[in-house]
């Protein structure tokens, strides 16, 4: 009866665990993607080219929540740290950082503003994936990361809708205001409610004690990165990172320019597309790796590989298409299949690392990611929307998105390659 009690507990804290942190993650994606359906309004209010809509929306952000994740990471490792209080006080940050943004009065503030955001963001993500990850077992790993990843597509679609009726209704500066302060309210949710696992029974004091020593920063990072497969996973997820980034904030300001509709019609219409198609891949993504990595782990990362090299000529139709309604009606399915690799990728990168570095595994994910997709995404396809201009004019934008649908083999190509080293690697360190 006991053990079966304890067992309801255990199982009813996992999913309190999930939820919040997903609702956390929801929050961190409203915040961090908003940006993109505001940016045209306002890069006319303050006179923005597409290259600094580039470096406001991507590299302003990511320099600073990739270079802190790893210390922050680093803190989340150790076994006397509650990962939970680190994402509370992240949160705050982030939330506090946002709302700021509808008060700059010129470029360099708005910067500022966003690095503001980027580093509160820092401190969500890899103290998140370290505490599901000790709280499920690793063959429901690539399930349970793959839910805390619903936050990227449900967050992305409320960012847009959210902020796309905003802009239309009070303008864009009120919007980061309405957006930004509901999750300085969470954060205190997520600071009493949430426990972390090392701190739940009456011997966490002991047991923390008892830990081995913090590994070296230096032994960790050669520990993780002297993992082929990881090597590979990491490229795979890089790669899918900076077209995923860049063409979600060129497709909006595509609609905008192209199609001519406005910022609350682009939020909603291209919001819940391109969410629903992402809450269906990344759920979907989990569930496949789960499914057919049962069978033979190399199979984790095979939708990935398919889903990708799938997408790439359906995604170059859509951008074709000579009307809205059908170009959105084609983004569908390659957003989709875009969207699988969330939850195989931040799983495997768990599973190849040992449980004392899995943090600054995440980390490490996060940091090539997010600086080369978010950070690198839209800057480039905004420094190459400015170096076209002058040929292709307004359409400079729908020629870009070209080129990234086609560059989706690339990262369909190295998750194959990731697979094959799947079945020696994965989850052999726990």
């Amino acid at each position: 009866m006991a053990s079966a009690a304890e067992q309801a507990i255990t199982a009813r804290s996992v999913r309190v665990t999930l939820w919040i942190l997903l609702i956390v993650y929801i929050f961190n994606f409203i915040d961090r993607q908003i940006v993109n359906i505001l940016a045209e309004p306002i890069a006319k209010e303050l006179q923005l080219s597409d290259t600094q809509i580039g470096l406001m929306t991507g590299l302003a952000f990511a320099l600073f929540y990739t270079v802190l994740g790893i210390p922050i990471a680093r803190l989340a490792d150790r076994p006397t740290t509650s990962r939970p209080k680190v994402i509370a006080v992240a949160l705050a940050t982030w939330s506090a950082m946002t709302a700021l943004c509808g008060l700059a009065q010129n470029f360099f503030q708005l910067l500022l503003a966003r690095i503001g955001v980027g580093v509160g963001e820092a401190g969500c993500t890899p103290p998140a994936h370290s505490l599901i990850s000790e709280t499920v077992p690793p063959e429901k790993r690539s399930s349970a990361l793959a839910f805390y990843s619903l936050g990227i597509p449900i967050g992305t679609l409320l960012g847009m809708v959210i902020g796309g009726i905003l802009a239309d209704m009070v303008g864009w500066r009120y919007a980061f205001l309405i957006v930004g302060l509901p999750g300085v309210l969470m954060a205190l949710v997520v600071w009493f409610v949430l426990r972390d696992p090392r701190q739940m029974h009456a011997q966490a004091a002991l047991k923390a004690s008892s830990h081995p020593p913090a590994m070296p920063m230096k032994d960790a990072l050669k520990t993780v990165m002297g993992s082929p497969a990881f090597v590979l996973l990491l490229t795979a997820g890089s790669a899918a990172s900076f077209l995923s980034y860049g063409k979600t904030t060129w497709t909006t300001i595509f609609f905008q320019r192209t199609h001519e509709m406005s910022p609350g019609e682009v939020g909603f219409w291209f919001g819940v597309i391109n969410g629903v198609a992402g809450i269906l891949g990344t759920w979907l993504g989990g569930y496949l790796a789960d499914l057919f990595g049962a069978k033979n782990r190399r199979h984790v990362l095979s939708a990935p590989a398919i889903g990708m090299a799938l997408a790439v000529p359906i995604a170059f139709l859509a951008y074709q298409a000579s009307t809205w309604q059908l170009a959105l009606a084609l983004l569908f399915i390659p957003t989709v299949c875009n969207s699988l690799y969330y939850g195989p990728t931040y799983s495997s990168a768990q599973g190849l690392v040992p449980v004392r570095v899995r943090a600054i595994a995440a980390a490490t994910m996060l940091f090539f990611q997010n600086l080369i997709g978010l950070g690198l995404g839209p800057l480039f396809f905004g420094m190459l929307s400015d170096w076209i201009q002058p040929t292709y004019g307004a359409e400079s934008v729908r020629y870009v998105l070209y080129g990234a649908a086609f560059l989706g083999l690339v990262p369909a190509y190295f998750f194959w390659r990731c697979s094959l080293r799947l079945y020696g690697e994965l989850d052999q360190k726990d």
